[in-house]
């Protein structure tokens, strides 16, 4: 493709403010790393808000969109959408809690919840597994969406979209600390979603397309456009919408979705003002992501199958690709490939901007955890705050260059993302339950972590070479989510609970609201009411699934449902609000 002078000028003047905002907020950002890394703790719920939903928005994301919808319509969404049940449990639950600990990562947590040579090890040792490994995985997908977006769009090798797509997000995470982050999160995520938005109309106005009713009447359109799996197909009922629904929300720790919260969301709720904003900011983020974005992104999806029917149609529009990287998430750039100059530039620009938000966002996390909870905490105790924001930012840098790196061993989008779900499993119930269960200890936390990841490599390496079990993917998940659930109960009741005085402190300090009678100070009042607190997460749920489904309906021309899901949505929305001081 061949962008014009006023597409490369749109591109140009993103990159630019972008770099303007890294150097006003840098001399700020240096002064500490609590300013480096949390933005002095003095964030808005609005902009925290945004900054989170902006992370999610990433480049990877509609891709994966699209390779779902693709293989298994838009009912396949729930294996995402069904992360709304625990999105929700941390608005009401874990939102206050977090902000109430005053820790700077959530890997600090440990040595608050925990005790002794067990918690200092779990501290550090995550601090490199999620910091460094994990945290360059989750990169490496976003980076494999900007390797196709800009093959596909601008005919880039991936050395030249990684090395273009890179500098630039380093140089203002580097240098603007979380604040810089949060400013440019703000920006990128309006030119994300107008870029979209106006992208979907445009797909629609193809010839091949022509027109959503047409669209929708296509014959293998409209066997996609489903809310809800078959029911009476139970091979694809099972893992697109029991399994997420039932187990997966809980047990499986997923970036973004964590049950019980935590990474780069509990690093946003670190840095509010106080635990309304950090409850704020939770909730925002969950109805833009999961209600506001989606649309968009299946609208351009059910196109693609329209102009791109199979692979072998993409792989010939693009024959410069590699045929390793083709494959149905290849669709959502291809589509883009029709836009008119001017908007081309636009949604580029949104596009990059997508990629930055989260790559930026995870470069800061990463780093604050290689600084604030091995370095400073194993390394150097005594460094000064100066050479603490130096090493935050050398790491910053490591952290891309290993991201880049890793891009190039992965081909689609859906690939990774139950790569991901893979290793997590069994995990959630853990970061659940700590905060109320004071019976769990380092120990519970370890073995989880371990035997969690030994079941992944065993699922995703040993077994397709050896193929000693032979089943479904979606069985994989559930079997590493029983087989870990089950390792980490063992391992917690054979060993020694934490100290009285290590889980009286942690009681004091964050104030739980149940399960710790035999530990809080009778002068200490208990805050929160739990009951009320499950009812606004399903009040919150009603509210996201209803809206999301209402304006499905209404896309779909289904007037009748799309007004009943609205009314729904409507008395959710009046009792949320009337709750809301309780909660």
């Amino acid at each position: 493709m061949q962008l014009t002078l006023l597409d490369q000028a749109i591109i140009a003047a993103f990159f630019i403010v972008s770099l303007i905002i890294g150097i006003v907020v840098s001399r700020k950002a240096g002064s500490s790393s609590a300013e480096f890394f949390l933005s002095g703790r003095n964030m808005p719920w609005w902009l925290l808000g945004i900054s989170m939903v902006a992370t999610t928005f990433s480049a990877d994301t509609p891709n994966l969109v699209t390779d779902i919808v693709r293989k298994n319509g838009v009912s396949g969404n729930w294996v995402w959408w069904a992360f709304l049940l625990t999105g929700m449990l941390t608005v009401f639950v874990y939102s206050k809690l977090w902000r109430r600990s005053g820790v700077l990562t959530d890997l600090e947590f440990y040595e608050i919840r925990y005790g002794g040579k067990s918690a200092a090890f779990l501290r550090g040792f995550r601090a490199l597994y999620l910091g460094v490994f994990f945290n360059v995985m989750i990169m490496a997908t976003v980076c494999l969406a900007a390797i196709k977006i800009g093959g596909v769009m601008l005919g880039l090798s991936s050395e030249q979209t990684l090395l273009i797509a890179s500098v630039v997000t380093v140089l203002y995470s580097s240098m603007g600390g979380l604040r810089g982050v949060l400013i440019t999160d703000f920006f990128q995520f309006i030119l994300a979603m107008v870029g979209t938005v106006w992208a979907a109309n445009v797909m629609l106005d193809l010839p091949q397309v022509n027109g959503l009713e047409n669209l929708l009447a296509h014959q293998e359109v409209a066997s996609l456009t489903n809310f809800l799996p078959d029911f009476s197909d139970t091979e694809a009922l099972i893992p697109l919408l029991i399994i997420p629904l039932a187990v997966q929300w809980w047990s499986v720790w997923y970036p973004g979705a964590e049950p019980g919260g935590g990474g780069y969301i509990a690093q946003r709720m670190l840095a509010a003002k106080d635990e309304q904003n950090a409850m704020g900011a939770t909730l925002l983020f969950n109805i833009a992501h999961y209600a506001l974005r989606p649309w968009p992104w299946i609208i351009i999806a059910l196109c693609s199958v329209i102009v791109f029917p199979n692979l072998e149609s993409i792989q010939a529009a693009f024959p410069h690709i590699d045929a390793a990287m083709v494959n149905d998430d290849l669709a959502y750039p291809a589509m883009l490939t029709f836009l008119p100059a001017g908007l081309l530039g636009l949604v580029i620009a949104s596009l990059v901007a997508a990629f930055m938000s989260t790559i930026s966002t995870h470069l800061n996390w990463g780093s604050s955890y290689v600084v604030n909870d091995f370095y400073q905490r194993f390394v150097k105790p005594d460094a000064s705050e100066k050479e603490l924001v130096m090493v935050g930012r050398v790491s910053t840098v490591l952290l891309m260059l290993f991201a880049a790196l890793m891009a190039l061993a992965l081909s689609n989008a859906l690939q990774a993302f139950n790569i991901l779900l893979q290793i997590g499993a069994g995990t959630g119930l853990i970061f659940i339950l700590r905060w109320f269960w004071w019976r769990i200890n380092a120990w519970t936390e370890i073995s989880g972590m371990v035997i969690s990841f030994a079941v992944a490599v065993f699922f995703e390496i040993i077994n397709p070479k050896i193929h000693l079990i032979d089943i479904a993917g979606h069985w994989n998940l559930l079997v590493g989510v029983v087989v870990t659930t089950i390792g980490w109960l063992t391992v917690t009741f054979l060993t020694q609970p934490e100290t009285e005085e290590t889980l009286k402190n942690f009681c004091i300090k964050v104030n739980p609201t149940i399960g710790w009678k035999n530990f809080r100070s009778s002068t200490v009042a208990t805050v929160g009411n739990l009951p009320l607190q499950i009812l606004g997460m399903f009040l919150g749920c009603l509210v996201v699934y209803t809206a999301l489904f209402a304006m499905g309906s209404f896309i779909y021309g289904n007037t009748g449902l799309g007004l009943g899901l609205g009314t729904v949505f409507l008395l959710s929305v009046g009792a949320l609000v009337s709750f809301w001081k309780k909660f």
